[in-house]
């Protein structure tokens, strides 16, 4: 049996009688991009997941701090996987270190920052599939240069996304944080 490492779509698969494609991303994987104050790398979109699941990784500069937001049609998994990440959702706020894992589940208000002293990384596992297509947006728009807010709102809500930066001034001045706002 051949295993193919080319991502293949779900119609192809379904085509061919198999429910979803077998997909092998053999590492290292291509270079992560940036979408601000953190960096994406695309591992597994809807397109090889029959739209359940998308799995991303997120780099985090020290001092990043992602602007508090609220996903309206998707929830994320995530598994710390290097340094150590602060999570804050509601009243709760933890630290979690690389093999901590968290869910963050949609309609909640939520933030991440890197909460030491080198970069810290993690995976998000991301269901449905969907949002990933979000965050090549993102990083198409902010590689020159900070997003225009009058841009990225409307991006955000096309993906049932919402910023509210309230937790901000309070995050970056209790951590040393940077602004997630450029």
């Amino acid at each position: 049996m051949s295993i193919s490492t080319e991502p293949t779509t779900f119609a192809e698969a379904t085509a061919n009688g198999r429910a979803l494609p077998l997909t092998v991303l053999p590492g290292p994987h291509g270079p992560d991009r940036s979408i601000g104050a953190i960096g994406v790398g695309f591992r597994l979109g809807g397109e090889q997941t029959g739209g359940q699941v998308a799995i991303v990784e997120h780099p985090f500069p020290v001092g990043a701090l992602v602007p508090p937001h609220v996903h309206t049609r998707e929830d994320e998994f995530s598994i710390v996987t290097a340094g150590a990440i602060g999570f804050r959702s509601g009243a709760d706020e933890v630290v979690l270190e690389a093999g901590g894992y968290i869910s963050k589940p949609r309609g909640e208000l939520h933030t991440m920052w890197n909460a030491g002293q080198v970069e810290a990384r993690m995976i998000e596992i991301i269901t449905p599939a969907g949002f990933e297509r979000f965050f090549k947006e993102l990083a198409d728009m902010v590689q020159d240069g900070p997003p225009d807010p009058e841009v990225l709102g409307p991006l955000a809500q096309s993906y049932g996304l919402f910023l509210d930066p309230v937790w901000v001034p309070e995050l970056m001045e209790k951590y040393g944080l940077n602004s997630p706002f450029g």
